[in-house]
């Protein structure tokens, strides 16, 4: 059994959470809190599963997978159908380049800890943290969305007619774009694609909801 260690508003959890749900897997979830009692991400107990103390963490049988797309990737190659990567190798890079624009150079500058770094140690106003998360989103989006334009491979979604570890990405992040009031006017192509994405069920099921505490 699949067991993923989940935060629900986590980005990285949600790309998760969608491609599990594509693939139709069935998992169990264990929450991490990452604002309760200082972040529960920081427990002895998550850190001798996950040493970053990051989520996800997905545990597979006596396996403890980290990184959102490395986890995605294992499991495209564990359950290939359907497939989260192109087969061609070129459109396999391009698909890879997308997630890794968001991924790799827009999340990790927007984070959790990136923004309670400077807060703590710069002490930066809400409004200049404000002002720093929306520059490092409209530049990458900005790549993204060019990139599309570009190579003119998208159709429903990113690469064609049919979700690819791109849009796995693509959603969460603007979900968090949305929640943090940026304009997304630029981004015709992307936003389209966000819809389209939206009006599926395994992005739907995925979507962020708050644990009911008992």
């Amino acid at each position: 059994m699949l067991t993923l260690y989940d935060y629900y508003r986590s980005s990285a959890s949600f790309r998760v959470r969608i491609a599990l749900n594509l693939k139709g897997l069935q998992y169990d979830v264990e929450p991490i809190h990452l604002l309760n009692n200082g972040g529960e991400q920081h427990s002895h107990e998550y850190r001798a599963i996950n040493p970053q103390a990051f989520v996800p963490t997905l545990q597979d049988g006596n396996r403890i997978l980290t990184q959102s797309l490395a986890i995605i990737e294992y499991l495209d190659e564990k359950y290939p159908t359907p497939p989260l990567l192109p087969k061609d190798i070129y459109f396999k890079a391009l698909a890879r380049s997308y997630a890794l624009i968001i991924a790799a150079d827009i999340h990790p500058l927007n984070n959790l800890r990136v923004s309670h770094y400077l807060k703590t140690e710069y002490n930066i106003t809400d409004q200049q943290k404000m002002r720093w998360y929306k520059h490092w989103i409209e530049s990458g989006l900005t790549a993204l969305e060019a990139q599309l334009q570009k190579h003119k491979l998208s159709g429903d979604f990113c690469l064609g007619d049919q979700p690819s570890i791109a849009d796995v990405c693509l959603v969460p992040q603007l979900y968090n774009a949305r929640r943090f009031e940026c304009d997304l006017d630029a981004f015709p192509m992307l936003v389209h694609i966000d819809s389209n994405c939206q009006q599926h069920t395994a992005f739907m099921e995925a979507w962020p909801t708050e644990p009911v505490t008992q």
